[in-house]
This record gives C-alpha cells, structure tokens and sequence, in this order.
C-alpha cells in the first residue's frame, strides 16, 4: 500500500512539475516577442518623426544671420540616446543626407553611465554636467584630447545656451560613443558636450571643414512614447498551451 502511495504521490509531483516548466517556457516566450515588438514599434514611430517646422525655422534663421546657407545639424535630444538623434541637413537638397549617435550630459548621475537614456537633463548653469537646448554656431576647428582629436567650438545664441564657450562644451567624439544604434540599450553619457563616435566625427569634420558657419540646433520635445496595442499571442505560443 505504501508502495502504492508513493508512485501516485510521485506521479503528482512530475505532473505539477511539467506544467509549471511549461506555463514558465510560454511566459518566457510571450515577455520575447511582446519586447521584441515593443522594440520594433517604438522605432518605427521615432523614425517618422516629421522636423519640417524645424528646418524652416532654420533656413530662415541662416539667412537672417548670414550663417551657412548649405548645410545646417539638429540634434534631437527628445529621443532615447540609443537611437540616432544627430543629424545633417541639406538646406538646397531639403532632406537629411547623414545621422549618427551622440551623447549626452549626464547631470548629477555617474560619467559615463546611461542613467538618462529616456530623458536627457537639460541646463545652461556652469559645472550642471548637462547639456544645453537652443541653437549655436560651429566656431574653429580646434585640438581635442578625445576621440581622433579633433573639435569644433560651439557659441551658444540663447538664453538657454550662453554659457557654452564658458563651460567648454564643444562637438567632439569619444572612444565610448558606438557607431550604429543600441536601442533599448543608451549612449554612455558625458559632462554635456555633443559627442559622437570617432568614425561619425570623421564624416562630420569632412562637412565642417567645407562648411563654415554652420548653425548646430539641439532641441528637446516632448519625449516620444509609443501607446502600443497588444499583439497577439503568436502560434508557437498556442502550440504550447495546448
């Protein structure tokens, strides 16, 4: 009898077993491809971001203040620092020819962290580690200790940017700046300088170096979100269940 009791006791337990190992490996499943499409999904939305407002506002900024009239950058720090949020505009050929990665100022967190990959701080005050909103003109090329040592001078225009020359915030590039975009993952943040990797710098210098005067606008919206819907279970899901 105690035999008996034993094999259905037994029998119990490796039934409960296999369908907790079961529910386990179809939650595991269901958490991928749910991830995976809410990866998907938020880039999709943030390449279709629609910057005409900006660009026309910068045309006729340049024109107003005799800055080039070819070709003009926006960064876009209302993205996660995974994504590409630095971009080159041409003015004549009214479209983006080129984006890149670029960092952001870190603010009282840890340098070279991620800590505000979804939410860059912004400030103008000295020593904040932040970087700055509103618009500036690329200055001389000059010697940088990062990346491929090269940098170029960043004068602040607004109120939200004027202490940039005093603060030494100037586009560089940086060994720890990744070339291709690593979304969910961010870009290691800095003290507040743009700064890119050093093959996107190498690109970028070819323009400046051709380009003078170049009005470089680092805006902020509202942080994009994606209200996602959900997707159905997929087959192999099912499959499991039954």
């Amino acid at each position: 009898m105690k035999k008996v009791i034993y094999v259905i006791s037994l029998f119990i337990i490796v039934s409960s077993c296999n369908r907790r190992d079961t529910s386990e490996i179809v939650n595991s499943k269901s958490k991928i491809t749910l991830d995976s499409i809410s990866k998907l999904e938020f880039k999709r939305e943030t390449k279709n971001i629609d910057y005409k407002v900006y660009f026309q506002e910068a045309v006729q900024y340049c024109k107003k203040n005799q800055l080039n009239l070819n070709k003009f950058i926006l960064i876009d720090l209302g993205l996660h620092s995974g994504l590409k949020r630095f971009f080159i505009y041409d003015f004549k050929k009214k479209k983006v020819l080129k984006s890149f990665i670029v960092s952001h100022g870190c603010g009282n967190n840890f340098w070279g962290q991620t800590y505000t990959k979804e939410n860059a701080p912004v400030s103008n005050e000295p020593d904040s580690h932040c970087s700055s909103i509103g618009k500036y003109i690329v200055l001389k090329r000059g010697i940088s200790q990062w990346g491929i040592k090269v940098n170029y001078l960043l004068q602040g225009k607004d109120k939200t940017n004027s202490n940039a020359i005093n603060r030494a915030i100037v586009l560089h590039s940086w060994d720890e700046v990744p070339n291709n975009e690593v979304y969910p993952e961010g870009t290691p943040e800095g003290w507040g300088c743009p700064a890119v990797s050093n093959k996107s710098m190498e690109e970028i210098d070819v323009v400046l170096k051709e380009n003078k005067k170049v009005l470089l606008w680092i805006i902020k919206p509202a942080p994009q979100r994606v209200l996602m819907k959900s997707p159905p279970i997929p087959h192999e899901c099912f499959r499991l269940v039954r």
